[in-house]
């Protein structure tokens, strides 16, 4: 019997489908419009890809359900109870704006509107003692009103909870209780540290998240077991691991990142196995990028992020860039005559003009469609595309509004592209101390490899490396994750206080929190990792910075030293003599499962037929060039090629600028040497 691993990617254009056949390693792949419903788009793939879900071992999902659904703000009514004094916190936040210098400019309202901000009487101190008991007769008051409200989700966030969590999940039963289906968020649960805005914000989010992501994952479910499959359904979470569909419901916030953490699993994994311990990755689709970057072999995290500026997400989450760069970005000129590429996005539908569907405005497709780097149709010739639509959308609406020829107007557009993309990149690199000179580039999405080797050129970074199937890396990148859970407890002592010994008695209890979670998943004992880390600063900061350390916990010192020599990289500056205090002890838990193994081929024939030739205007030229085009799979291991050339495939587009060698690696990637161009 056949056995196949499975990943499916709904992305805001296209849904892609990554089918790995266990015994052989083969990858098959289809990629099909996102519907309106995203599961009927991600069953119609599952389809189109042909296999028998029956002989599905696996199947991963990233989903872009959880952001969707805050960025509308498509959610179900949803509560929160508090401490008395205390149904402000969300509201007032931490008083920070998105632009500084923008008065005018006011944050979101919060997800949960005042009138449902209702409070209980009880007051616990920062040392976790108890001050006012619960008032039970007063919360079962709140439950009832919220029952008659019909509030489908609740978050209870109560002051200190982290210290003493026993207020919290006696009104959690209480609410259970009295409102039967109810779903109950308790920031003790869901994220037990202090900062009472952030651990609010991230229980608010959470509750208001769990009924969508339930029924979703209940529906999902359903259907792909009505079509064979036999297991559980994975869904990967910001912070590059998967988990069950139960575990999801419990813990929804940590899907708002799910979609663009698959990219940057897939370009770490690609990267490594390329011989590059440092990489960024730009996955290029059809409505955004997302830059991400990996230094030492490890993906950077962050810790606090949101969907929406003002109302954090404190779950550790791989940290990515998203601008309105894609494909189906539209070009636009503002009232002063400049023009601008995004945010804004045509979509799957009406999509780029030269679909033909009645989209006015040009885009980013359109560009590269007339400069001759994109061939007449994509898919494998399921989308025809009309050239003169999209010289007709780039004159009026560029071109004669600039006083440029369509040529030329279509460079314009693609640069104003790439100066974003290459700002994005530098925001994630430069502004933290990182060299993009010492990175690869790996270049995905379906529009990824038409913009790599000119964004490597601006920013001066040596290689680009394009994936297989650039179209579909991030449904890969779903096959390449274990089941993972981030656990932590705010523990606030000096380093030169802390005692070894208590230190290990902390970590003992999140370990054996990690392990009841990942033996519910259904993980056996000694498919089990734990990974400890210390957060730590300097006294006086509020800012912290992880530090791995090992189990059993080694010296103090070794820790605090990590911590300066992190600080050095990070800040670029470090303060030896100074003050360290441990701020936050975090485990992460991570269940091990069967993952992808990309074959390694072996060097072909050594020959090298283009399919055919057409004009292509490249960036530094004055005239378009005659160009070879290639077919990706009719390249072997080994081969090479000094451009110009274009390389066509299913699900994307390479463009070698003039001068510049590529080849073939053993795993099937291009890789574009870039520092070794020459005219």
């Amino acid at each position: 019997m056949q056995s196949y691993r499975m990943a499916i990617d709904i992305g805001g254009t296209f849904t892609d489908i990554c089918v790995m056949d266990e015994a052989s390693g083969a990858i098959r792949v289809a990629k099909v419009a996102s519907t309106a419903d995203p599961i009927d788009g991600a069953l119609s793939g599952v389809k189109q890809v042909g296999v028998d879900l029956r002989d599905a071992i696996l199947i991963s999902h990233g989903t872009t359900i959880a952001t969707n659904a805050l960025l509308t703000r498509n959610l179900p009514r949803a509560a929160m109870v508090t401490t008395r004094g205390f149904r402000d916190v969300i509201e007032i936040r931490r008083g920070t704006k998105e632009d500084l210098w923008d008065a005018y400019d006011d944050p979101p309202h919060p997800y949960i509107k005042r009138r449902d901000r209702l409070q209980v009487t009880e007051r616990i101190d920062y040392a976790g003692e108890i001050v006012t008991p619960l008032d039970e007769a007063d919360a079962r008051r709140v439950a009832r009103i919220l029952r008659k409200r019909n509030v489908k989700a609740i978050a209870v966030c109560f002051i200190n909870s982290y210290a003493n969590p026993v207020h919290e999940r006696r009104m959690k039963e209480i609410l259970e209780a009295e409102i039967p289906g109810v779903e109950v968020s308790a920031s003790s649960l869901v994220l037990p540290e202090i900062f009472e805005h952030e651990r609010f914000s991230t229980t608010v989010v959470n509750a208001m998240l769990s009924p969508v992501v339930g029924a979703y994952a209940d529906r999902f479910s359903e259907g792909l077991a009505a079509r064979g499959y036999g297991n559980d359904l994975l869904l990967l979470h910001s912070g590059g691991g998967v988990m069950t569909t139960r575990t999801a419901t419990q813990f929804a916030a940590r899907l708002a990142g799910s979609g663009i953490a698959a990219g940057a699993i897939a370009s770490r994994h690609i990267a490594k196995l390329c011989g590059y311990e440092n990489a960024i990755g730009v996955d290029m689709g059809g409505t955004s990028c997302d830059v991400s970057m990996v230094y030492a072999g490890e993906a950077i995290v962050t810790k606090n992020w949101y969907i929406e500026h003002g109302y954090p997400i404190c779950f550790p989450s791989i940290e990515v860039r998203t601008i309105g760069a894609g494909g189906g970005s539209l070009a636009w000129i503002d009232d002063a005559g400049s023009l601008h590429n995004g945010p804004q996005s045509a979509g799957s539908d009406p999509g780029p003009a030269c679909y033909g569907r009645g989209q006015p405005a040009p885009t980013n497709t359109d560009a590269n469609l007339l400069l001759g780097r994109l061939g007449s149709e994509l898919v494998g010739g399921a989308l025809q595309l009309h050239p003169a639509a999209a010289e007709a959308a780039i004159r009026e609406h560029v071109g004669e509004r600039l006083g440029l020829e369509p040529m030329q107007a279509a460079l314009a557009i693609v640069s104003v592209a790439n100066a974003n993309m290459a700002d994005a990149v530098r925001l994630i690199s430069i502004s933290r101390g990182y060299d993009p000179r010492d990175f690869v580039l790996v270049a995905f999405g379906g529009a990824g490899a038409l913009h790599g080797a000119a964004l490597a050129k601006e920013l001066s970074i040596p290689t680009v490396v394009v994936p297989p199937n650039p179209g579909v890396t991030s449904a890969l990148g779903c096959l390449l994750v274990d089941i993972r859970h981030d656990l932590a407890t705010t523990y606030l002592v000096a380093t030169d206080d802390a005692d070894p010994q208590q230190i290990e008695t902390e970590f003992a209890k999140l370990e054996a929190e990690a392990r009841e979670r990942l033996a519910a998943e259904g993980i056996a004992d000694d498919q089990m990792q734990l990974q400890r880390g210390i957060d730590m600063r300097y006294l006086g900061q509020w800012r912290s910075l992880a530090v791995p350390v090992g189990a059993p916990l080694g010296s103090i010192e070794d820790a605090v030293k990590a911590f300066h020599d992190g600080h050095q990289r990070e800040y670029n500056y470090r303060r030896d003599q100074a003050a360290v205090e441990i701020y936050r002890l975090n485990l992460t838990a991570v269940g091990l499962t069967l993952k992808a193994e990309l074959v390694r081929h072996a060097g072909g024939n050594g020959r090298l037929e283009n399919r055919a030739t057409r004009q292509v205007l490249f960036d530094d030229s004055d005239q378009p060039v005659e160009t070879p085009i290639y077919w990706r799979d009719d390249l072997d291991a080994g081969a090479r090629i000094v451009g110009p050339a274009v390389i066509e495939q299913l699900d994307s587009t390479t463009v070698v600028p003039p001068g510049i060698p590529a080849e073939v690696d053993p795993w099937m990637n291009i890789r574009l040497y870039v520092s070794q161009a020459s005219r």
